[in-house]
């Protein structure tokens, strides 16, 4: 059974950085792997994805601050986020791309003063 485990979210202000992680077990390391994120009220939506040769995606509004990474022994992926603004604010998720894992609980983002 796949599991996935993210970490790391938390509340900060405008113009910190968080840096989550996210480790996947049950099953062999997604090709494609990404980082989802869920806002209030919005529907859950691509934030970046890598490949297995590190070909890497982002959404456009996290082109520049975000930065998507993957340890492929460990099985795990990283999202590095800088430069945050309120509009950061989710839960944010990972599975492979396009998603067809069972989703794990996410971590809590929130960006606020």
């Amino acid at each position: 059974q796949v599991q996935l485990v993210e970490s790391g979210g938390g509340l900060v202000q405008p113009g910190g950085s968080l840096r989550l992680s996210c480790t996947v077990s049950g099953t062999i390391f997604g090709i494609y792997m990404a980082w989802y994120r869920q806002a209030p009220g919005k529907q859950r939506e691509l934030v970046a994805r890598i490949t297995t040769d590190r070909s890497i995606n982002y959404l456009d509004s996290g082109k520049g601050r975000f930065t998507i990474s993957r340890h492929n022994v460990k099985g795990a992926v990283y999202l590095q986020m800088d430069s945050l603004t309120p509009g950061n604010t989710a839960v944010y998720y990972c599975n492979n791309c396009p998603g067809t894992w069972y989703w794990g609980q996410g971590t809590q983002d929130a960006v606020s003063t």
